[in-house]
C-alpha cells in the first residue's frame, strides 16, 4: 500500500522536504501530529489555501492528526514573504472575526470530532511573550546573516522592510516550537513561498529541544503558464459563498484551460489517480466532460453536494437549454436604485468590486446586459432593461449574474 507521502507526491502536492528519508521512515512507523498555519488576514480563505486544506485531509485520512494554526498573533505583524509592501494592520477584533470564519470552512474537509484534528491560535502564546525573555530563549538561535539571505527578506530590502516584519520569521519558528511542546507536533507544511520560515521552525526545534522536526512545502495553485490561479473578473475566488457564490465557483473550474484540468483534478478532488489521468487525457470536446466533473467535485467539497447540484443545473440551464435558473447568483434592487450608470449598479450590487474594474471590463468588451454588449460605461440603467422584472448580466464568456426588481 502506498504511503501518504507517495500519495501526496503522485498527486503533485509536494515541492520540497527538509529531511525526506527520515520523515518517510517516521511516517511508516507512527501516526504523527502536523500543522499548517493560516494568518486570518481576510474574512474568508481563497482557493489557493484549498490545496493546503486538501493536504491536511489526505494526511488525516491516513491516520495523522492535523493542527490548523490560526495566526491571531502573527497576523498582528504580517508576513513579508511574497509582498512588495507592508500589509495593512488589522485590529484584534478583525483578526478574531476572520479566524472564526476560517473554522467553518475547515470543517468542510476535516473531522474535528474526538480530537482527530485541533484548531489552535498562536495569539494564545505570542501575545503573552516577554520580549527580553523571548530574545534570550529564542532569538539566540537565529542568525541575522541567515535571515538576511532569505529570499523573502532580500526582495524587500530595497523597498524597505520594517523591524516589525523582520520578526515574523522568529514568530513562525516559535510557533513550531510551541506546538511541539503542547501537542507533540513534528511536521510543518506550508506554501512553497514559506520555505525559509519553515526551515527556521524546524531548526529551532532541533537545536533547542534536540528532537526530530520536519518541514515540507506544498505547490502553489498555478496554471500551465506558471501563473497563480484563482483570479476572476470579480476578484479572488473565495471559499465563502457570500463572497463567491457557488455558481461562480463552479463556473470558474468549468472554464479552466484544457491543459490545467488534470492538475486541478489531482490537487482539488479525491478522485483516484487512475480516473484523474483518464479524464485529463480526454481531448477535443470530450475534455468538457472532465471539466464538468472537476467543477462538480470541487464545488461539492467546498459548498456541499446540494449547492454543487444547483450550480450544475444552473449552468445547464444557461448553456444547455434547461430551465432552472435558481442557482444563478441573484441580487435584488429596488426601483429607487434604478436610473444610475451600469458601473454604479454593478458596484452597488457587488457584482464588481470597484468602479475601475467595471470600466475596464466594459472597455475590453467583456460586459453584456440581456445579451447586448455594453459599449458605454456611462450607460444609464432604467426599467426597460428589466425584462420580466429581471436583468441578466454576463461578465466575460460564462460568468452570469441576475438582478431582479423587488
Amino acid at each position: 500500500m502506498a504511503s501518504v507521502i507517495d500519495v501526496l507526491v503522485e498527486r503533485g502536492y509536494i515541492e520540497q522536504f527538509t529531511h525526506e528519508e527520515e520523515l518517510r521512515e517516521l511516517l511508516e512507523k507512527e501516526k504523527i501530529t502536523f500543522y499548517i498555519g493560516f494568518d486570518p488576514t481576510a474574512d474568508s480563505l481563497h482557493v489557493g489555501s484549498f490545496i493546503q486544506m486538501m493536504v491536511m485531509a489526505h494526511m488525516q485520512r491516513a491516520g495523522h492528526r492535523p493542527i490548523v494554526l490560526l495566526g491571531g498573533g502573527t497576523a498582528m505583524i504580517g508576513d513579508p514573504s511574497g509582498k512588495t509592501d507592508m500589509r495593512k494592520m488589522l485590529t484584534k477584533e478583525q483578526i478574531d472575526h476572520n479566524a472564526s470564519c476560517y473554522k467553518k470552512q475547515f470543517e468542510r474537509v476535516l473531522d474535528f470530532s474526538d480530537g482527530k484534528a485541533i484548531m489552535a491560535n498562536n495569539a494564545d502564546w505570542l501575545m503573552k511573550l516577554n520580549y527580553v525573555d523571548f530574545l534570550r530563549e529564542i532569538g539566540v538561535h537565529f542568525s541575522v546573516n541567515r535571515m538576511l539571505s532569505a529570499e523573502s527578506v532580500k526582495q524587500r530590502l530595497e523597498r524597505g522592510l520594517t523591524f516589525l516584519e523582520f520578526n515574523y520569521m522568529l514568530m513562525q519558528g516559535y510557533d513550531f516550537y510551541e506546538l511541539h511542546e503542547r501537542y507533540g507536533c513534528v511536521l510543518q507544511f506550508g506554501g512553497n513561498d514559506q520555505w525559509t520560515n519553515i526551515i527556521s521552525g524546524v531548526e529551532l526545534v532541533r537545536k533547542k529541544l534536540q528532537k526530530p522536526a520536519f518541514g515540507v512545502t506544498i505547490a502553489l495553485l498555478t496554471n500551465s503558464q506558471g501563473q497563480k490561479m484563482g483570479k476572476t473578473v470579480s476578484g479572488a475566488l473565495w471559499l465563502d459563498p457570500e463572497k463567491t457564490p457557488p455558481y461562480d465557483f463552479y463556473q470558474y473550474f468549468r472554464n479552466v484551460d484544457d491543459a490545467d484540468v488534470q492538475k486541478c483534478l489531482a490537487l482539488l478532488t479525491f478522485l483516484p489517480m487512475d480516473e484523474v489521468r483518464r479524464l485529463g487525457a480526454l481531448e477535443g470536446s470530450e475534455i468538457n466532460d472532465a471539466k464538468k466533473v472537476l467543477a462538480f467535485e470541487v464545488t461539492k467539497l467546498i459548498h456541499g453536494e446540494e449547492e454543487a447540484q444547483k450550480a450544475q443545473a444552473a449552468a445547464e440551464a444557461l448553456f444547455g437549454g434547461g430551465a432552472d435558473m435558481s442557482a444563478v447568483p441573484t441580487t435584488e434592487v429596488s426601483k429607487d436604485q434604478i436610473g444610475v450608470s451600469i458601473v454604479d449598479l454593478l458596484v452597488d450590487t457587488k457584482i464588481m468590486p470597484s468602479k475601475g474594474e467595471a470600466r475596464r471590463l466594459i472597455q475590453q468588451g467583456g460586459l453584456t446586459v440581456n445579451d447586448e454588449k455594453v459599449e458605454d460605461a456611462n450607460m444609464t440603467v432604467d426599467l426597460k432593461d428589466f425584462v420580466g422584472g429581471s436583468m441578466m448580466i454576463r461578465r466575460g464568456k460564462k460568468n452570469y449574474n441576475r438582478i431582479i426588481l423587488k
